[in-house]
């Protein structure tokens, strides 16, 4: 084994959870998630040299997997037909209902939302990046990433409060 297969093999050891965590938030499921992140992973280590080079190989790494999410999410047709239902719930005196219906409405909500607001809520919330940051990430200005930012939360706002609503009743 090279000195730089051993490296990005240290490099996927510590980052695979966060590339992981931050795919599924981006994509809505963890097979999707998977693929994004091995697809990802596949152009870095054919780019390793060059990454290794960039400020922050993380960073170079998100913007790929950013570039690869944004650019797969152009395909019209994604191989699956999601169900509006899951096929079985929770009963009303499960301990599990609300916090499961919580995350499953955000989850949903998330979903929902246009490719570059939710990629703008997974860096700025979920991956706690600065304005300039995610800014710098999907190339665009900091003004986008905040007028982004607050559109996308008060969709999510108003789409998670109507699940709750529903969950309710």
């Amino acid at each position: 084994m090279s000195s730089d297969d051993t490296a990005f093999t240290e490099f996927v050891a510590e980052t695979h959870g966060q590339l992981a965590r931050s795919a599924r938030l981006l994509t809505g499921d963890w097979h999707t998630a998977e693929d994004l992140v091995q697809a990802t992973l596949m152009k870095v280590y054919r780019q390793w040299r060059r990454v290794v080079l960039a400020d922050s190989a993380l960073a170079y790494t998100q913007r790929i997997m950013l570039n690869l999410f944004l650019t797969s999410m152009r395909r019209r047709w994604h191989g699956e037909a999601p169900s509006g239902e899951l096929p079985e719930r929770l009963g009303p005196d499960s301990d599990f209902t609300g916090a499961v219906g919580s995350r499953d409405a955000l989850s949903r909500a998330l979903a929902g939302l246009p490719r570059r607001q939710r990629a703008v809520v997974v860096l700025r919330y979920y991956e706690d990046l600065s304005v300039e940051q995610t800014a710098d990430l999907l190339d665009c200005s900091a003004a986008t990433v905040r007028s982004q930012a607050s559109r996308a939360l008060a969709k999510l706002r108003s789409d998670v409060g109507t699940a709750r609503l529903e969950l309710e009743a």
